[in-house]
Order: C-alpha cells, then structure tokens, then sequence
C-alpha cells in the first residue's frame, strides 16, 4: 500500500522549473531515500511534500489526504527531522518533548506515556530531566527523532539525519531508525550525503533537473551500471584523461581519487592500460561500482562534490518563495 502518492508535480519559480513532473511512490513501512545534487529540486520535492511549498501542478497524497487541499491532516500525519539543530537546548529533554506534543495536541496523559516510549527508544530515558545543551551531537539527533516520531506520523521525514556524526553514532542512530520501521512500521522519507548510508534503504529515487533520473533497490541500481570501476592516479592526469578516453573509447572522470572510468572487465583492461601508459600510471585500482558511481553516472558529479548543505538550500528556497508569492 502506498503511503505517498506523488503524480505529475511541478513547481515553478517564474521562469525557472525546480520540478519538470515528478512521479512515484512510496509505500508504508518503506525506508525510501531521495537522493540528489543540490539545485537538482529535491529540497523543493521535499517541501511540496511537507506542505511548506504549494505545487504549480500536479498532485500529491500522503496518508490518503491531498497534500494542497488538506493541509494539517498532511502535518498531522508527519513527522519532520531536517539537519538544522531545532532543540531549545535551555529546555530539557523532556520539556522539549512535551512542547512539541501540546503543539500537536496531545492530552498531558498521551505526551508523558508516549514521552516514556520514545525515550526508552532511542536510549534517552536516563536523560530525560538533563538541560539539552549539556547532550552530545548524537544524542541531540536521537531526541530530535524521538521528537519527530511523539505524534505517532505516519511518514518521518529525515533530512540528513546523521551529517556531522562520528561513524559510531552515525551506526547507533540507523539501529534506532530500523528498530522505529521494525517495531511501529513508519515510514522513513530521507535524504543523505552518504551514500554508505544510502544503502539502508529499500529503494533510492536519484533526482536531477528536476526529473527522477532512476527509482530501484540500492542493489538494482548498482547492476545497471554493470563491469567494473577502474580508478587510478597518474602523473599528469589532465592529459591522461584525454589520452585514455580517446585510445579507449570510454567516458573518463576526473576526480579527488584521480581518473576514473567503467569497463566491461577490468581484470583484462588493467594490464592493457599499464603497457600502453608504461612509466605514466603511479597505482591503479579495481572495484565494483557502488552508489556513488550511479550518482556520478546519472548526474554528471560525485554527490560529496555539493557544498552546500541541504538545509542551507531549502533556507535560499525559503527567501526565493518569499520573494515570488
């Protein structure tokens, strides 16, 4: 059953087109990662889908109710984590908790035995009567998604949800996110960065200028791309890139890790390459390819060349709106 039912979304800023016609969905329970280059109009999908941003045309369900003409039962039904820190860290845990359920809501009898629920969850309850700025980065993350999750969505929004964690508590806070699927069966919408943690997810739509480039399972992407990756470093790799690509007949990144390029098979294309370019090649390397190289394959450039964060675009989003509504 589909939780997200997105048809046809465009949205427009005058004359440029942030959203060329989007279509897909998402199903209840499903870990769903939406993945793009910035300016490619995933932060402007997002906010069509949370309702911060009316759609040119188009539409869009969420839980069953139409994100443009039922509004607050769409943020009823969703929860929203974004990578701006959005904790009072004057309040304590469970102040900020109890805030954000009477802003929903919720009875005082619902917030404190739900409150005891998703602070068990993500490992906090000990916490819980602790000034929030005395909490770890890992641990603020964790109240947020406990937070995001207190009015019982239907779909939890997670913009970056681990981005400036140590791999540690980047792996502690998606055991927290599966066990929230696993055990409430809510549905994860999320962007990331890292295409490690892409991997969690179910499927991954790759979005850019403003149209779905693909939509599959993490490993059916990766299949599409087939052979192997080759990546080397080389002593001049400007002329080299030229000079492979062209004696070869194949495309020929260049990037921080030096050229890159796709065979069929690279065991036999190694050796090859090492005769002609004798004395040219400082080391050479072999691999399959991983979801960066779908990213790199479908958009043109690697998803950690973006250097502006996610919640820095939607902030320029948010001053672009202004001006155009």
């Amino acid at each position: 059953m589909s939780v997200i039912v997105v048809q046809d979304l465009v949205k427009r800023f005058n004359d440029l087109t942030a959203v060329a016609g989007v279509t897909f969905n998402v199903e209840e329970g499903e870990i769903f990662g939406f993945l793009g280059p910035n300016g490619a109009g995933k932060s402007t999908t997002i906010k069509m889908l949370c309702t911060l941003l009316k759609p040119t045309s188009g539409r869009v369900t969420l839980a069953g109710f139409d994100v443009a003409r039922q509004p607050d039962a769409v943020r009823r039904a969703i929860g929203l984590v974004f990578q701006d820190n959005s904790l009072d860290d004057r309040l304590t845990a469970e102040e900020n908790l109890r805030f954000h359920g009477l802003l929903y809501g919720l009875s005082r009898a619902t917030i404190k035995e739900r409150m005891d629920e998703v602070l068990a969850m993500v490992d906090l309850a000990g916490r819980r009567r602790d000034i929030v700025r005395t909490f770890s980065g890992g641990m603020r993350r964790r109240l947020e998604i406990a937070r995001g999750f207190l009015h019982h969505p239907k779909v939890l929004f997670l913009d970056e949800p681990t981005v400036g964690l140590d791999p540690q508590t980047r792996s502690a806070i998606w055991q927290h996110i599966h066990r929230l699927r696993r055990e409430k069966n809510i549905t994860i919408f999320m962007t990331t960065h890292y295409m490690d943690e892409a991997e969690n997810c179910d499927r991954i739509a790759i979005i850019d200028h403003g149209r779905i480039q693909a939509l599959d399972t993490p490993d059916n992407l990766k299949r599409r791309l087939g052979g192997d990756v080759v990546t080397m470093m080389t002593v001049d790799d400007a002329r080299l890139q030229q000079e492979i690509a062209a004696r070869y007949g194949v495309k020929v990144i260049k990037d921080e890790e030096g050229l890159r390029l796709q065979v069929d098979d690279g065991a036999a294309f190694i050796p090859r390459v090492a005769a002609d370019f004798r004395g040219q090649i400082n080391s050479i390397h072999l691999r399959r390819p991983t979801l960066d190289d779908v990213f790199l394959s479908l958009t043109g450039r690697a998803i950690r060349e973006d250097k502006v964060s996610s919640a820095e675009l939607m902030r320029l989003n948010r001053r672009h709106g202004r001006r155009r509504h």
